[in-house]
């Protein structure tokens, strides 16, 4: 699963083009993993791996919004087949205007003290994973895992480890530019 997965993304995601970050740094390539977190197989693949990695005490897996959003639902997708719910949820980047205003959408399906992985699909220098962890805590959830699809190697995994915190790269730069 782990090669199906590398030349999926080769193939719908990695581009060697010039680019400007989410982050503002510049770059000479780029990774759109949506076309590959949103695509049937690449789905099926991403939330099999993430769960077969999963700390068994994991009850619920989600990120900041947009990255976060196709990651955490293959893993609750996939984590049901397995009859080994983790449920999703999602990290506003702002709370909801309206209604209940909440930071951490499907927030009542997991009770306080839950301990949850926080979920990427591509990490640069860690700045969205570090928001996710923030607020989920803020909310009352427990991180014990951290996981991102592609990390580009730029700084996330030293960022994580200076707060505590494990980045797990299912791919790493390395591994999509290797020939």
């Amino acid at each position: 699963m782990q090669n199906r997965l590398v030349a999926l993304l080769r193939e719908k995601s990695y581009r060697r083009m010039k680019v400007v970050l989410a982050s503002g740094r510049e770059s000479d390539f780029y990774v759109d993993a949506r076309q590959t977190t949103l695509h049937a197989e690449g789905s099926w693949i991403i939330g099999s791996l993430i769960c077969d990695r999963l700390s068994p005490e994991v009850v619920g897996a989600g990120g900041l919004t947009m990255g976060a959003d196709p990651v955490a639902s293959a893993v609750a997708t996939v984590s049901w087949c397995r009859q080994r719910p983790i449920h999703a949820f999602i990290v506003r980047k702002e709370p909801k205007g309206h209604g209940t205003q909440v930071w951490v959408e499907g927030r009542g399906n997991l009770p306080p003290g839950s301990p949850v992985a926080i979920l990427e699909d591509t990490t640069t220098t860690g700045g969205s994973l570090l928001k996710a962890i923030d607020r989920a805590q803020l909310d009352g959830l427990r991180v014990v895992q951290c996981f991102t699809v592609v990390d580009r190697e730029e700084g996330a995994a030293e960022a994580l480890a200076a707060r505590g915190y494990v980045l797990e790269a299912l791919v790493r730069r390395r591994d999509l530019e290797a020939s």
